[in-house]
């Protein structure tokens, strides 16, 4: 049997605009607004860790790399993932 994770409740106050889309979505997927916030937390924070992943499987591609080309393509994506486009 699965043990229940412990829940803290927090207060969050959002744009009316994002607002209306979570009602939207929670409607559209027969769920709860505070379902939708939870799920698009948790798909925030994965993306953010894959972001920070290859971000670092960059910089160690690019610390063993002895290409001069794959090196400044390297520098050039690290770059972009840093301060944008």
């Amino acid at each position: 049997m699965p043990v229940a994770e412990k829940t803290v409740r927090q207060s969050v106050s959002l744009p009316t605009r994002i607002a209306r889309r979570v009602k939207s979505l929670a409607k559209s997927n027969s769920t709860s607004a505070n379902r939708v916030i939870i799920e698009l937390i948790e798909s925030g924070i994965e993306a953010r860790e894959r972001e920070k992943k290859h971000f670092f499987e960059l910089a160690d591609r690019l610390a063993h790399s002895h290409d001069a080309g794959e090196q400044k393509r390297l520098k050039a994506e690290l770059a972009r993932l840093t301060f944008g486009d």
